[in-house]
C-alpha cells in the first residue's frame, strides 16, 4: 500500500520560513552570542543591515541512532559491478583523499561551522532583545494615527445588524401612545355618552346608531396605527475616537571639546548612533534633539552632530542650559516624556562642574523621566563624574556608566536601557 503525505500548511514567499523561525527559536542562545560577536566587527552605521553568522556544528548536532562497529551486515550498493555477496573489503578511513583546502583533524574527522544568514529584521530583533526606555508611562493626544470605535448613542440610519431592539420597541410604544391618545380619550367619552343614551332610548334610535358608527371608526383608526414604523427604528451608533499614543523626546548631549580626542568622539558617536537607531525602531512618535558643546552649546541636525569638526574648550553647563531652554520653549513636561543622554570625557572647569550638578538636580531631573551620563575615559574618574555621583543615590531615574573601549558600548547600552519592572 502506498502512503502519500501532503503538507498543506501555508508558507510565505520566503522558502522554509516555518523551519527558519523554529531554528531561530531553538538556537537563539547561540545566535545571540554570534550577533554580539558580530557587533564588535562592524560599524554602528551598519546595524540596520542583516548579518551572516556561524554556529559551531557541535552546538547544533542531534543524537542519532547508528549501527555499531561490529556485527554482520549485508548491503546492496546501486551500480556495483565489482563485488558479489560474500566478498570482504577493508573499511575506508575517514579524511583520506579529500580535495579541500582546510586542515584535517588529527583523527581524520571534522565538521565545518553552520553558516546562517539573518535578515535585517531578525538581526535587529535579537540585537534589541529586552531593551526599552524606562518609565514611559505618560499618554497624551499628539500625532494621532490610531483610532478605536466606541458606542455613541443611537442613529436613525444604519444596517440591520446594528438595530437596537429595546430602543426601537420603546420608541414604537411611545409613538402609538402619542398618536392614539387623543382618539382613545374621545373613544372613552363617546362610549360613556352611548351608555347614558341607551338608558332612555331604544337601540334603533338615530342618535344611538350615530354614536356606534363613530365608536367603530375611532377603534379602526387606533388599530390602524402601525406596530413599528420606519420612524421608530434606532441603530447603535459607533464613532472613531483618537487612541492615545505615547510621545517622548530624547536629548543627546555630546562633548566635542579639545580634550575629547578622535577615538573618544568615535565612541560617543557610536553610542548615540546606537541610541538613535533604537529609538526610531521601538517608538513611532519620538523626537530627538542633538546638542553638541565645547565652551558654547548649539542645537544641530543629525549630520552635523556626527560629522562636524568644530572644537574648543569645555563648559559642560552650556549644554544643560540649552537643554533646559529647549524644554521650556517646546516640550512641556505635562505633555512629553523627556529623556536625556550625555556623553563626555568628564574633563570640565572645576568651577563649572558644581553648576552642572545644580542644573541637573534643580532644573532637569525634576522634569525628566530618565537621564543617563556616559563618561568616556580609561583612567581615573574626572571632576564631573565626582559631582554627578552625589545625585545618583537620591535620584532613581539618573544613571551613570563609564566606557573605556568600543567593546564596552553595547554592554553599557544594555545596562542603561534594559527593560525594567
Amino acid at each position: 500500500m502506498t502512503v502519500r503525505i501532503v503538507d498543506r500548511r501555508f508558507d510565505s514567499k520566503n522558502k522554509s520560513s516555518v523551519n527558519r523561525s523554529r531554528f531561530i527559536r531553538r538556537f537563539k542562545g547561540q545566535i545571540r552570542k554570534s550577533v554580539s560577536d558580530a557587533i564588535n566587527q562592524r560599524g554602528v552605521r551598519d546595524l540596520d543591515n542583516g548579518e551572516k553568522i556561524g554556529i559551531p556544528g557541535r552546538d547544533i548536532a542531534e543524537p542519532q541512532f547508528a549501527h555499531g562497529q561490529g556485527g554482520t551486515r549485508e548491503i546492496v550498493s546501486p551500480g556495483n559491478d565489482r563485488f558479489v555477496t560474500g566478498d570482504q573489503f577493508e573499511r575506508p578511513q575517514g579524511g583520506g583523499g579529500g580535495r579541500g583546502r582546510g586542515q584535517a583533524s588529527r583523527d581524520g574527522e571534522g565538521e565545518d561551522d553552520f553558516v546562517f544568514t539573518l535578515t535585517r529584521d531578525e538581526f535587529l530583533d535579537i540585537f534589541f532583545d529586552e531593551l526599552a526606555l524606562p518609565n514611559l508611562v505618560k499618554r497624551q493626544l499628539a500625532q494621532i494615527e490610531q483610532f478605536k470605535r466606541v458606542r455613541a448613542g443611537y442613529t436613525q440610519s444604519g444596517v440591520p445588524a446594528n438595530i437596537n431592539l429595546g430602543r426601537t420597541m420603546r420608541g414604537a410604544a411611545g409613538r402609538r401612545v402619542a398618536l392614539g391618545g387623543p382618539h382613545a380619550i374621545r373613544l372613552r367619552k363617546l362610549q360613556a355618552d352611548l351608555d347614558e343614551l341607551r338608558k332612555t332610548r331604544p337601540e334603533d334610535d338615530v342618535e344611538v346608531q350615530h354614536l356606534r358608527r363613530e365608536i367603530v371608526r375611532l377603534r379602526a383608526r387606533i388599530e390602524s396605527l402601525p406596530f413599528i414604523d420606519p420612524f421608530d427604528l434606532r441603530y447603535n451608533n459607533r464613532i472613531r475616537i483618537p487612541q492615545p499614543t505615547t510621545q517622548a523626546v530624547m536629548f543627546c548631549l555630546l562633548d566635542v571639546s579639545g580634550s575629547m580626542d578622535e577615538a573618544r568622539k568615535n565612541i560617543a558617536k557610536r553610542f548615540f548612533m546606537l541610541l538613535y537607531l533604537f529609538l526610531n525602531r521601538n517608538y513611532e512618535h519620538i523626537e530627538v534633539v542633538f546638542i553638541r558643546h565645547h565652551t558654547v552649546a548649539s542645537e544641530v541636525d543629525e549630520d552635523d552632530f556626527f560629522t562636524s569638526r568644530e572644537s574648543g574648550g569645555t563648559v559642560v553647563s552650556s549644554a544643560l542650559v540649552l537643554m533646559q531652554k529647549i524644554i521650556q520653549e517646546r516640550y512641556s513636561s505635562a505633555l512629553w516624556n523627556i529623556y536625556g543622554a550625555q556623553a563626555s570625557d568628564g574633563d570640565n572647569w572645576n568651577d563649572d562642574s558644581p553648576r552642572c550638578r545644580e542644573l541637573l538636580e534643580n532644573a532637569l531631573l525634576p522634569v525628566c523621566q530618565y537621564f543617563a551620563y556616559i563618561e568616556i575615559t580609561d583612567g581615573a574618574p574626572q571632576n564631573l563624574w565626582e559631582e554627578y555621583q552625589k545625585l545618583q543615590g537620591s535620584h532613581e531615574h539618573f544613571a551613570m556608566q563609564r566606557i573605556a573601549t568600543v567593546t564596552d558600548i553595547y554592554p553599557v547600552f544594555r545596562e542603561l536601557f534594559k527593560r525594567r519592572a
